[in-house]
């Protein structure tokens, strides 16, 4: 019983951070209807900023993380106007979005391998005591705390931001018919530079938890295929879906790396993608396209 309350554990954690990334997912999809899959270049720059700030700046950790979040924020607001809104104005077919993100993609990767940062695996320096929190049998990591600590909280102030404030109707009311909130008055420019900040945020808080747990390099962005399948599980689209699938995917890997093997990881999550697109496109808690006016 203890080797499985350990792996719920494990997966609660891993999933609070899939879950961060795959918000974004949802957030853009949910109004432009397409998948930003430069969300993993953001991871990537999040990831460094963090690594820097704690290495060469010497920055107290909070101070990393926030700056973190924030230089992730920027970089997606940035290729939002310089990739994505041009195609918006020009009324691109959505099959331009996504070769256009996955060109962003590639263009940070290798931006960053051709820098004076390179292809280096580097690590955190060590931040927190290695020394679990015990609770009985079950051992807690203090950076896995952290991290479903602070996703958790971040997650709910998201929540907050979506269902409680003015902005966050002006979101619901675009992501239903972005002509219908037009014609009410919302601007459309705003709301997508508004979700483009918030899902660079929180791709920042995801990758710097990331560099902290394993270590950081160019393509560590590629995490977000997992991040991506757990939207797609939940429903792209749909926040409370994102979270959802997101923990779901967590607990899915971890229980199979416990019970079977890790080898069988990955498997096990794409034939999970394989089977939601066949059976359920729409995932646990999407809507189809069509709804959307």
């Amino acid at each position: 019983m203890s080797a499985f309350l350990q792996q719920v554990v494990n997966g609660l954690s891993i999933g609070s951070v899939y879950a961060l990334m795959a918000v974004g997912y949802s957030l853009v999809y949910s109004i432009m209807n397409f998948s930003n899959f430069a969300h993993g270049g953001v991871i990537m720059i999040g990831a460094y900023i963090g690594y820097f700030c704690l290495t060469f700046l010497k920055v107290p950790f909070f101070a990393a993380f926030i700056l973190s979040a924030l230089g992730s924020g920027l970089l997606a607001v940035t290729m939002e106007r310089i990739v994505y809104r041009p195609l918006r104005k020009r009324n691109a077919p959505f099959l331009y979005f996504i070769i256009s993100a996955m060109g962003a993609s590639i263009f940070l990767e290798n931006l960053v391998i051709a820098s004076p940062i390179g292809p280096t695996f580097r690590s955190y320096p060590p931040i927190f005591s290695t020394e679990p929190i015990m609770l009985g049998n079950i051992a807690l990591g203090r950076i896995d705390l952290l991290m479903f600590i602070i996703s958790a909280l971040s997650l709910m102030a998201l929540v907050y931001i979506i269902e409680k404030t003015k902005i966050g109707l002006s979101i619901r009311a675009t992501s239903y018919s972005i002509k219908g909130s037009t014609l009410m008055g919302v601007n459309v420019d705003v709301v997508i530079f508004i979700i483009f900040a918030l899902g660079g945020l929180l791709a920042g808080l995801a990758g710097m938890f990331f560099g902290m747990k394993y270590t950081v390099y160019p393509q560590i962005g590629n995490i977000t295929t997992k991040s991506f399948v757990a939207a797609v599980f939940g429903g792209l689209g749909s926040l409370p879906g994102a979270v959802i699938g997101s923990v779901l995917l967590g607990l899915i890997e971890t229980m199979t790396s416990g019970i079977l093997s890790s080898q069988y990881r990955d498997l096990i999550v794409f034939v999970l993608l394989i089977g939601v697109l066949v059976f359920k496109p729409t995932g646990l808690m999407g809507k189809s396209t069509e709804d959307k006016a």
